[in-house]
């Protein structure tokens, strides 16, 4: 991300991505590198010459296989507890950004919903809301009420 965001900022052309990213390889992942180009030359495979195909690689080498499936259950276990509604929130859009899940907004409302602690959404499922936000603020206003009333 970090990589991708220098790239955006300094308008690197395709051409030079690949190369850039590689330069700063040091140790063991120089000698990765070094021994996958040795060995797309030795099967007659085209060089990595562009960013999609080198973050692949990267992913394929570094990423275990099960890492999406693994993300996927935390999202799906994901519970509040002792959160706080915005961090809670976070937390949620972080994984499915993560596990690249486009829902419809209500399912993740739903999702949202279901995973707040009882008392802040018994208090909310009761007032109006339109989308994911005004549900967040709503929560977020309970969640300051109820410290309120736990410091008195």
């Amino acid at each position: 991300m970090k990589v991708e965001q220098f790239f955006a900022c300094h308008k690197v052309s395709e051409e030079r991505k690949d190369p850039l990213a590689t330069f700063s390889f040091q140790g063991h992942t120089m000698y990765w590198w070094t021994a996958l180009d040795t060995e797309r030359h030795l099967h007659n495979d085209p060089p990595i010459q562009y960013w999609n195909g080198f973050r692949s690689a990267l992913r394929r080498r570094h990423i275990p296989t099960y890492y999406g499936r693994e993300l996927l259950k935390k999202l799906q276990r994901l519970q509040q507890k002792d959160m706080t509604v915005e961090q809670y929130r976070q937390q949620i859009e972080l994984y499915m950004m993560r596990v690249c899940i486009k829902e419809e907004e209500a399912t993740t409302v739903a999702r949202f919903l279901s995973g707040l602690n009882l008392e802040i959404r018994d208090q909310v499922e009761l007032l109006p809301y339109r989308d994911l936000n005004d549900l967040v603020q709503l929560c977020v206003r309970v969640e300051q009420q109820m410290l309120r009333k736990s410091s008195s």
